[in-house]
């Protein structure tokens, strides 16, 4: 925490109840609807970090508020593979049996396919299925603070390329498509990211490779590359890593994507899930020795 939010947080305008450890957080007095003086945003922010995913209940916010409040933040992504609207900033994740999940249900930390990966995303939620649909996040830090002395050391410094693996689905074997792809592929051609992330505010390192957008690790070979991400992968298993959110309408939950990764549960198919995302664009991740 800074000096600065170090003193306003003495007379902080709102309550945060930690859930977890060491991750996740739940916030109490405040209303998201209206804006945020820039002491409050910096205290929010300041929890956001510290917890690395919180969240609200009972936010009755319209999409234009939605993207406001994601402003406060920072500048905000349009996902180039999501429909623009009438809100290019929103990405509209609405699920059913005509529209089934688009792989949101494997590990991940979003957009790690661009250069400058997310660097926060807001998600709102409008409908919720009776049972089911809940989304965990794993604290990263924990899963790297969690490896052995040793291979912390074999993989600090390890870089690893990265691809938009899973839309390519989207694009079928027609020539229109194929030039898509193409533009899509110069747009954003495979950026290599540390292995282990240095956290730019906290300088704690974070596991930042995932099956969702990870290709291989820079300069060994297919069969070792393999195996040191599958075991990487699997710390986000680990259940003293994670924390899982209920969702109801009205809830909003912001995460920090340089120091989580997520995974929304598909258990409700063929049911309705319906939630809306901003995000804030972020920097270049890189790893401090």
């Amino acid at each position: 925490m800074s000096e600065i939010a170090a003193k306003l947080s003495r007379n902080r305008p709102f309550e945060v109840e930690a859930i977890g450890p060491t991750i996740g957080a739940e916030i109490h007095g405040i209303d998201l609807a209206r804006p945020l003086d820039r002491d409050t945003a910096l205290l929010l922010e300041t929890a956001l970090i510290e917890h690395k995913i919180i969240y609200a209940r009972d936010q009755a916010l319209t999409t234009a508020q939605h993207i406001a409040l994601g402003r406060q933040f920072g500048e905000l992504e349009v996902h180039p593979f999501r429909p623009e609207g009438a809100f290019p900033e929103i990405m509209v994740l609405d699920n059913h049996k005509d529209n089934p999940v688009l792989s949101t249900d494997i590990w991940h930390s979003d957009t790690t396919f661009r250069v400058n990966p997310t660097k926060y995303s807001i998600l709102r939620c409008l409908r919720m299925p009776a049972v089911g649909g809940d989304t965990l996040w794993a604290d990263m830090c924990a899963a790297y603070d969690g490896l052995s002395a040793t291979m912390r050391r074999l993989i600090d410094g390890l870089e690893a390329v990265h691809d938009f693996i899973n839309f390519r689905t989207l694009f079928k074997d027609s020539p229109e498509d194929r030039g898509r792809l193409a533009r899509m592929e110069e747009l954003y051609p495979n950026p290599v990211h540390p292995v282990v992330r240095t956290h730019p505010v906290t300088g704690r390192r974070a596991i930042f490779v995932s099956p969702q957008f990870t290709l291989r690790i820079v300069g060994l070979n297919e069969d070792e590359s393999r195996a040191i991400l599958a075991l990487l992968y699997e710390q986000t298993h680990v259940p003293e890593y994670q924390f899982r959110l209920r969702w109801k309408p009205g809830t909003i939950a912001f995460w920090d994507n340089r120091s989580t990764q997520h995974y929304a549960v598909n258990d409700y198919y063929p049911n309705r899930r319906h939630m809306e995302r901003v995000a804030v664009i972020g920097d270049r991740p890189f790893f401090r020795p």
